[in-house]
């Protein structure tokens, strides 16, 4: 599923296209056919994100509310010449946006397919939404002090509490695993067991992670970070040839044993195969919840690795 920063970044692309122009609304589907004859002809103001959702504003207090689910794609061509360029319906697109008056930036569409929520909402309707979700931290206006009332009072684990919307929203699986592992946290500890310092460190952490994937040019997948690790310098260097390839300190301690001999001795000293990988893993620690409450902030303080 699509996570936080891809829908910002969609919401800046529309913002940059559509605000200030009018546009033909179309549903050559079918599916959104009534709301889009109330939207044509009308002027398109902006575009937000919050979480997972999107919400292109038109005049007149009038939102389109669009969550892309699973497999929901929302494609965003600019620059067209004229309004001839713009090809025919491909697929099941059930909202179709095209620019409608003449432009320096030139024509501008987009198509949107398999969102599972795709509705025309007034005001009330988006603050409704807006208010069952918690901060989000590509948002000025998140609270992460939300969050951490919810997570410091739950017995629920840190990995399940990170991917609920009402608690974080626009946080996947994908920014909740690399941000868990940036801070040496296990998934399955429970919230209330982490330190506020803990957690204010974790969303200044996905605040500038987040800001980076959906920055012009930015990823929209986590990836190979180019910030360094907290135990690692890890970094991504380009070749000429196009390739990338990482450079720094390893992740496994066997590829780093590795490295530093010329010529292994011992299979143990590799890192290739099921078996090695099976002992790189064998080093992780696993979260186990305390039989008893415990008397010593280590106990509490649980990481990945010893």
């Amino acid at each position: 599923m699509p996570e936080g920063h891809t829908l910002r970044k969609l919401a800046d692309d529309l913002a940059a296209g559509f605000a200030g122009r009018r546009v033909h609304v179309s549903s050559p589907q079918g599916r959104f056919g009534a709301d889009a004859a109330l939207l044509d002809g009308s002027r398109v103001e902006g575009a937000d994100s919050a979480g997972k959702h999107l919400f292109l504003a038109f005049e007149g207090d009038r939102f389109v509310h669009v969550h892309l689910g699973l497999i929901g794609q929302l494609d965003v061509h600019s620059a067209l010449a004229s309004p001839a360029d713009v090809p025919e319906p491909v697929g099941a697109v059930r909202l179709r946006l095209v620019t409608a008056d003449a432009d320096p930036r030139g024509t501008t569409y987009a198509d949107l397919r398999g969102a599972i929520v795709c509705d025309l909402v007034g005001p009330e309707k988006r603050d409704a939404v807006l208010a069952g979700l918690g901060p989000d931290p590509l948002r000025s206006d998140a609270d992460p002090d939300r969050a951490w009332r919810r997570i410091s009072r739950s017995d629920r684990s840190i990995g399940d509490l990170l991917m609920d919307q009402k608690v974080l929203a626009g946080v996947g699986n994908v920014y909740r695993a690399e941000v868990l592992f940036r801070h040496r946290i296990h998934p399955l500890r429970p919230g209330r067991t982490l330190r506020v310092g803990q957690w204010r460190a974790m969303w200044a952490d996905l605040v500038e992670l987040m800001g980076e994937g959906c920055a012009p040019g930015g990823s929209t997948r986590c990836g190979p970070s180019t910030r360094p690790r907290r135990w690692g310098a890890t970094r991504v260097v380009t070749t000429t040839e196009g390739r990338s390839t990482s450079t720094g300190a390893p992740r496994c301690p066997a590829t780093s044993a590795a490295r530093t001999s010329a010529r292994p001795t011992s299979p143990d000293e590799t890192c290739s195969g099921a078996r090695s990988v099976n002992r790189c893993f064998a080093r992780v620690r696993p979260y186990s919840r305390p039989t008893s409450t415990p008397t010593r902030r280590e106990e509490l303080d649980h990481e990945f690795f010893r």
